[in-house]
């Protein structure tokens, strides 16, 4: 396979190809919702979600991981949750009004994260903590359950609500950092760390 190396890393490979593709998917999806096509907006949207579990998945398993891919990763994540969101409020505003209140409070700590990433680093913070990529995956599950079945309030509430307090870890952990890295678990594990190098000192 062709290699391309950016700081020392090679970003030519399946995961990061799986990222690429939902970049230049985001348009199309974007397009489909504006237009009003439920029915490709359906089928765009699962395909980039799958790709979503697919490509960290493939990354750890084969230890493609980079930084590189990393930021990939989480940009893309932005536009295809940011593209799923808005279909929720056009295709399926009437189940999804009574309980909107919850939503608005993940996306608002959401946009803290990476307010915090922006003033601290200027980067996209692409940690890939277990808790937002557990977040990740049930969003993922429920938004394909969603467009692909139907609205679930419970697991609306569970994937919304570990996303809330996913992303409450990871502006702590964004606070304690002294640059976005790969390879961070937690904040736990980060506190962990920081203790045993403290105590060799």
């Amino acid at each position: 396979m062709l290699k391309v190396f950016v700081k020392g890393e090679n970003i030519i490979n399946i995961p990061n190809l799986l990222s690429l593709y939902r970049l230049l998917a985001f348009p199309v999806i974007l397009f489909m919702v504006i237009t009003g096509r439920e029915s490709w907006f359906v089928i765009l949207i699962c395909i980039s979600l799958v790709s979503d579990i697919l490509d960290g998945n493939i990354a750890r398993i084969f230890k493609l991981q980079t930084n590189f891919g990393a930021a990939l990763d989480n940009l893309a994540d932005i536009l295809t949750i940011s593209v799923a969101i808005l279909g929720m409020f056009i295709f399926k505003w009437t189940e999804l009004e009574p309980h909107i209140w919850f939503l608005y409070i993940f996306l608002g700590i959401f946009l803290i994260s990476y307010i915090i990433a922006f003033i601290r680093f200027q980067k996209i913070p692409g940690l890939h903590l277990y808790g937002a990529v557990i977040a990740g995956y049930l969003q993922g599950i429920f938004l394909f359950v969603l467009f692909a079945i139907d609205f679930y309030p419970w697991l609306y509430y569970l994937s919304i609500g570990w996303g809330i307090l996913a992303y409450i870890e990871k502006c702590l952990v964004l606070m304690k950092l002294d640059d976005i890295r790969i390879g961070v678990k937690g904040l736990y594990w980060l506190l962990k760390t920081n203790k045993q190098e403290e105590n060799r000192l």
